[in-house]
């Protein structure tokens, strides 16, 4: 289960992990058969594969472990050094597992800085008393992801050692407040649009007045009565509204969004135009297979009688196998679920948002005979590249409703019909949620107001006063 929720870079990285602290599991080379069936270890070990918990505990730095592998390999010598074929077919394993390894690491995304690193970055060049420097520093500890204060100024105070000089907290914040990026150190949103706007060049006036004087009316859209209170024109203020909303609303959000690493698709979905049908593989779907190493499996028949050397060589396969057996479990199970998947919606690949159907991984579940969490773990983390763009895989799992006309729609399905019916509406007349609810009956569609409402927020659609255009 751990293997199977994993997204394909976090298990480059933990095979990697695997093939470094278990010299029993390597990929098989090139030159070699690409599909070997895991081998288990016979004898005393048994055909019984270790348990799962038992399998992966392995490489956990036992000295003894360590002890025992280098006693194997002197007393056993399963890398001949006297055999020149043996020696180089090692050599050039360990340099191929070092090649995987090394890529392992650079598809690792390193630690992101955070936003408190990267404002302490620049607070430490700004020149001032230590006093002044140390305040500060205990600020920008304070400020959320978004890079907004939402401690007040007191509370900070009363966490001090010594309880500053008056005002010296706010001076220490204004000039908190001149890092970058602009916005940095707001208490509210009103205070973090001025700071953008204050640092950006030429004449900002009207827009600082519009923030200052009339954020109210701003938030609701109500331009003529500010254009009417400012005594200019509404053309104007139309100008300074395309000027404020490129302001960032939470600029603290822009340093960790830097950070990002891309999206990595597990699984590819083409399209077979002379078939027409979609083919769908894995990114890696004829990546090299993982085996138990055939050195190791030798160690275990020149052991002999040593019990102790036979149970370190046993547990080492056993645990190999564990993993290999995950991998490929894994692989057939994200390639079944993706192609149920990609047959279920087909219609939203042909044509798009408003065709994704209903389909549930209880479904899923019932039709793979396993329990619905393992189809959750399956598809968690998990991105599909197809022609309509990477999508997580989970978003084509959707509750939905039947239409008038017997269709089965998906909810996001029906939001993409909320939001086309929006993008088309008389922005100086714009739908309120009412009128949405009638568009949507026309079209044989029946929720309530509510639900509209809903669905209106989570597409970050404002309403019908906001959307009106002057």
């Amino acid at each position: 289960m751990d293997i199977l929720q994993l997204p394909l870079m976090a298990l480059e990285a933990r095979i990697a992990q695997e093939i470094d602290s278990n010299p029993a599991l390597e990929l098989v080379s090139p030159e070699e058969e690409a599909a070997e069936a895991p081998v288990v270890a016979t004898e005393d070990a048994g055909d019984e594969r270790a348990s799962g918990e038992q399998a992966l505990v392995v490489g956990e730095g036992d000295a003894q472990d360590f002890e025992r592998l280098d006693n194997l390999v002197r007393e056993y010598d399963w890398i001949d050094e006297d055999s020149e074929h043996r020696g180089t077919k090692s050599r050039a394993r360990s340099l191929e597992e070092s090649d995987i390894k090394m890529e392992a690491m650079a598809n690792t995304a390193a630690r992101p800085v955070s936003l408190q690193e990267y404002l302490l970055q620049q607070w430490n060049l700004v020149e001032m008393d230590a006093v002044q420097h140390e305040l500060g520093a205990r600020i920008i500890d304070f400020l959320d992801d978004t890079g907004r204060l939402s401690t007040p100024l007191e509370e900070i105070a009363r966490e001090l050692p010594e309880p500053p000089a008056p005002g010296a907290l706010e001076s220490a914040l204004r000039a908190v407040q001149q890092l970058d990026p602009p916005g940095i150190g707001a208490r509210d949103l009103q205070e973090c649009l001025l700071l953008q706007l204050k640092a950006l060049p030429g004449d900002t006036e009207l827009e600082r007045r519009i923030i200052a004087e009339h954020f109210g009316d701003l938030q609701k859209n109500r331009l003529p009565a500010i254009a009417k209170a400012l005594g200019v024109g509404l053309a104007d203020v139309r100008a300074a509204l395309d000027v404020i909303v490129r302001l960032s609303l939470r600029p603290g959000l822009e340093v960790s969004e830097q950070q990002v690493p891309p999206i990595v698709p597990d699984i590819i979905v083409e399209y077979n135009e002379e078939e027409d049908r979609y083919d769908v593989r894995l990114t890696r779907g004829n990546a090299r297979e993982l085996r138990i190493s055939p050195e190791f499996r030798e160690a275990l028949e020149r052991a002999g009688k040593d019990k102790k050397s036979r149970e370190f060589i046993t547990q080492k396969i056993q645990a190999a196998n564990a993993i290999i057996d995950a991998v490929k479990y894994r692989r057939d199970r994200l390639l079944d679920v993706a192609k149920a998947v990609v047959e279920a919606q087909r219609e939203f690949l042909d044509h798009g948002e408003q065709h994704l159907k209903v389909l549930r991984m209880s479904d899923l579940a019932a039709r793979f005979g396993c329990d619905p969490s393992t189809i959750s773990r399956t598809v968690d983390e998990k991105y599909m590249q197809t022609p309509r763009g990477v999508y997580p895989l989970r978003r084509f799992f959707t509750g939905g409703t039947e239409s008038g006309n017997g269709e089965v729609l998906g909810w996001d399905s029906i939001k993409a019909k909320v939001q086309e019916i929006v993008d088309r509406e008389d922005k100086r007349n714009p739908l309120s949620d009412d009128e949405i609810v009638v568009r949507l009956k026309e079209l044989g569609i029946v929720i309530k107001r509510r639900t509209v409402a809903k669905y209106r927020a989570q597409l970050d659609i404002p309403t019908a006063r906001q959307r009106r255009q002057y």
